[in-house]
């Protein structure tokens, strides 16, 4: 539909493991025409690092890049990046849920140790409502009889999983002459600024949701205005970069898979908290919050009427001069 209405001879679509799936890859190659990119889940990045396959942790000695192939992708690209930021916090949470974990457990050994707790079933099913509250219990090993309870890590498999943190590939049909593996890369992290958008329309800004109309033709008019104020916000964010914490000045990034660098100004505003003038910055939520208390009051005194703005704030005068439009002081 998209193709066909903008009259495109190729299309892309980038998303993530969850929106393109296998199933729906199979469905875009019967479409003809269509490329995608997307990243592999788990379980599918595992079996490309057994001791046979393709993604060996070799490849990361002397670069973070890297561009594989197996033969369950064929006429496609596979495009394995290591984060070692990314590994450092993964392995940093899962120590913390580890422990979280065994923390839950500590009352229920003693209770057992202690005797107050006894029966392998009664131990189990105690045991069972707490182990995976945090989602590690494919992570323990549990010995119950009926009056004791022995919990010991799995530090083999933890050391396995572990191998892998900071490691996701990539998975497209771009051909390498249209997009190379680092602007593959890019193109695969350009979703945030959607993912950002979307949560935008929806929780954070415009309130897409919950929709309080039922018929057709007010549902559709509600989510035009509201992709209206998308778009809007679009190109607010830019033209108001000044007052928020916005790098104006983001630097290229020559590696697509370490963290975005920040500029010197950017690192100034974080220290600060204020612009090269001395006025204090926002956040962009914070900015339109910030200017909504720009109000018209109308005043009525006996029979007559009149509107009067509150005094603008050097903020709020600054915003409206970065979007070249004066502060309307009547209604119109």
């Amino acid at each position: 539909m998209v193709r066909g209405k903008f009259e495109l001879s190729q299309l892309s679509l980038v998303g993530d493991r969850g929106m393109i799936t296998s199933a729906r890859i199979e469905a875009l190659k019967e479409l003809g025409g269509l490329s995608w990119i997307t990243c592999l889940r788990a379980p599918a990045i595992a079996k490309l690092a057994a001791e046979d396959g393709p993604l060996q942790l070799s490849l990361f000695d002397q670069q973070d890049l890297a561009e594989i192939s197996h033969p369950d992708y064929p006429g496609e690209r596979l495009i394995a990046c290591r984060n070692p930021i990314l590994a450092a916090e993964r392995a940093r949470k899962r120590e913390a849920l580890l422990a979280a974990t065994e923390a839950a457990l500590a009352p229920i050994t003693a209770a057992v140790a202690g005797g107050r707790l006894a029966g392998a079933d009664q131990i189990g099913l105690k045991t069972g409502k707490v182990i995976n509250r945090y989602k590690m219990a494919k992570h323990f090993t549990l010995d119950i009889t009926d009056t004791s309870l022995t919990i010991t890590r799995r530090v083999d498999q933890i050391a396995t999983e572990a191998a892998l943190d900071g490691i996701y590939v990539l998975r497209t049909s771009v051909p390498a002459a249209t997009l190379d593996a680092p602007a593959t890369v890019r193109a695969y992290k350009d979703l945030a600024h959607v993912e950002r958008d979307f949560r935008s329309i929806k929780t954070d800004d415009l309130d897409l949701r919950p929709i309080h109309h039922y018929l057709p033709d007010r549902v559709r008019a509600h989510l035009l205005i509201c992709m209206l104020a998308c778009y809007l916000t679009w190109h607010l964010r830019p033209a108001l970069a000044e007052l928020t914490y916005t790098d104006e000045q983001r630097p290229t990034r020559d590696n697509p898979v370490t963290p975005a660098p920040r500029s010197a100004g950017a690192q100034r505003k974080a220290g600060r908290h204020t612009d090269d003038t001395g006025q204090p910055l926002h956040s962009f939520r914070g900015l339109l919050e910030h200017m909504a208390t720009l109000t018209r009051n109308t005043i009525t005194l006996g029979h007559t009427s009149f509107d009067k703005i509150t005094m603008p704030t050097s903020t709020q005068r600054r915003a409206f001069e970065l979007i070249d439009s004066p502060i309307p002081l009547a209604l119109k």
